[in-house]
């Protein structure tokens, strides 16, 4: 009997994980030739152009069916000039996050503020921001445009998005799954959590987004499959 070859089925690739904010999740990318050290900035390719982020884990093999989303590439090394344009940024998104803060409640609009970004050419600032409701921030982003005269996105993002892109630590004393590893959030419910005989206490159950933590799904239904 002739055995499959399920590695020349599915070919391997080459992947390095990208941590693309200080706090942000890892993503993987295409490392091409390079060579990397944990902790190494790196230009790397985004939807906007060429952004910065850093090395998380080192480069290695996997099987294509593993991880079957399309890799953006690691472009290049960044200069002394690129690591001084992003010690930049780190000033200039405070400067910003607050100003848009005091003109959010000048406004008095609905909305949360998490995060403030400038794109590496710093072309366009983006505010990432949560709300329970549509926000009509048209004169905010007036404002916003006046004061730091480059294109201004305001983007919407969901509550546990939000807990995401702030991360920090779960009541387990680990960082937080959604700011490490999870690349999608899956459906998590009240019942997930009985089944499993935890204590239905908000308290003891709800992640820092204040939604049902995301790891009661890791579990549910494994005592079934091993019964």
């Amino acid at each position: 009997m002739e055995v499959e070859n399920t590695v020349a089925e599915s070919p391997v690739i080459k992947i390095v994980g990208i941590r693309l904010r200080d706090q942000g999740m890892i993503v993987h990318y295409d490392p091409q030739d390079f060579n990397f050290r944990i902790g190494d900035n790196v230009i790397i390719e985004t939807d906007s152009g060429e952004g910065i982020a850093r090395v998380a884990s080192l480069p290695r093999y996997v099987l294509k069916v593993l991880n079957n989303r399309p890799l953006k590439r690691v472009l290049r090394l960044p200069t002394p000039e690129d690591l001084a344009r992003l010690q930049d940024h780190s000033g200039m998104e405070k400067d910003a996050y607050s100003y848009c803060l005091e003109r959010i409640k000048g406004r008095n609009l609905p909305m949360k503020l998490i995060e403030v970004e400038y794109t590496f050419d710093e072309s366009k600032i983006i505010f990432y921001f949560t709300s329970d409701t549509r926000v009509d921030f048209r004169e905010l982003v007036k404002d916003l445009a006046y004061k730091f005269k480059a294109r201004i996105e305001l983007r919407q993002v969901g509550i546990r998005d939000g807990a995401r892109m702030i991360s920090g630590y779960g009541l387990c004393g680990l960082p937080l799954c959604c700011g490490t590893f999870l690349m999608e959030f899956e459906p998590v419910s009240i019942r997930m959590a009985r089944d499993q005989d935890m204590v239905i206490n908000p308290v003891k159950i709800s992640g820092m987004c204040g939604r049902l933590m995301c790891c009661i799904a890791f579990e549910h239904g494994v005592e079934d499959e091993k019964g």
